[in-house]
């Protein structure tokens, strides 16, 4: 079995499929292996998924770009349509990180130097919820800053940690190991309530971007004409799986808040998150890039 991650390895996708795929292993009696396919916003891995044979033996694991995407770019695929949901895995927050080299120390220091000097820093993201999160902060801050795309998480960390970024928007699961090594700062987090994992790193809105509320997720998928008997199994192996202690260690020491739900709930969430990003489209707030 192949749990298919669109994005590079070492981001917090790849990280939290490979956490989770070892369980799997144990709990269905059979090896599961993590490929990664990263390219397109993660368009490129999510189109292999949806073209391949329902049989239960390839699996997406994404993040809300997966949903996103289609509201900022052509897809040979729709996101609700040509996939099967199995199980949502994890909530998160996002965290506006630094470089060490950078001037700034916090939030209100970099809203200072961003006016000081417009669209002269930048910021690293990775897919388009991460887009969407740093364009939103650009937006509630008054701001204007320079968004620069990469293939995964861990190639920004990568620049971030080289003082060739001065910041960019990454999971907690990406990010704690270089955070916990003081390798890179965190500024602030998206969510309205301050995370457990860094509890000393205050939200965006305490750190005076007024109104500034958003998280990630991920979720397991599978193709469109998945039978539900396979992705109710899959489901089930995930709850085990998510109880083993390692790997529930494992991923709340990178941040990962483990709310799962099924096949069933998981289709009514999806459904949510696409009205959420048509309505803001509607608004404005991303844009259609290609």
């Amino acid at each position: 079995m192949r749990l298919l991650v669109p994005y590079a390895p070492g981001g917090g996708t790849d990280i939290f499929a490979r956490s989770l795929s070892e369980g799997l292993s144990q709990v269905l009696g059979q090896t599961v292996v993590v490929e990664n396919r990263p390219g397109a916003n993660g368009s490129i891995g999510s189109d292999v998924v949806a073209r391949a044979e329902p049989d239960g033996h390839l699996f997406l694991v994404d993040t809300g770009s997966h949903i996103m995407n289609s509201y900022v770019m052509s897809l040979s695929y729709q996101p609700l349509r040509d996939f099967a949901p199995v199980s949502l895995l994890s909530r998160y927050p996002l965290l506006l990180t630094a470089s060490g080299a950078a001037p700034f120390r916090d939030v209100a220091g970099l809203v200072a130097a961003a006016r000081a000097a417009p669209r002269t820093i930048g910021f690293g993201t990775s897919d388009a919820a991460i887009s969407y999160a740093g364009n939103l902060f650009t937006r509630l801050a008054g701001i204007e800053m320079v968004e620069i795309p990469y293939r995964g998480a861990a190639p920004i960390l990568n620049d971030l940690v080289a003082g060739h970024l001065p910041t960019g928007w990454n999971s907690t699961v990406a990010a704690t190991q270089h955070l916990a090594a003081g390798r890179i700062r965190a500024l602030g987090v998206t969510t309205t309530t301050r995370t457990p994992l860094l509890p000393e790193v205050p939200t965006l809105a305490e750190a005076g971007v007024r109104g500034y509320d958003f998280a990630g997720w991920y979720a397991m998928v599978g193709p469109a004409a998945l039978p539900p008997a396979i992705a109710t199994r899959m489901h089930d192996a995930v709850e085990k799986t998510l109880q083993i202690p390692r790997v529930r260690e494992r991923l709340a020491a990178i941040g990962a808040d483990l709310g799962v739900m099924g096949p069933a709930e998981l289709a009514g969430f999806l459904r949510e998150d696409d009205a959420r990003w048509a309505q803001a489209a509607r608004d404005g707030l991303i844009t259609r890039v290609q």
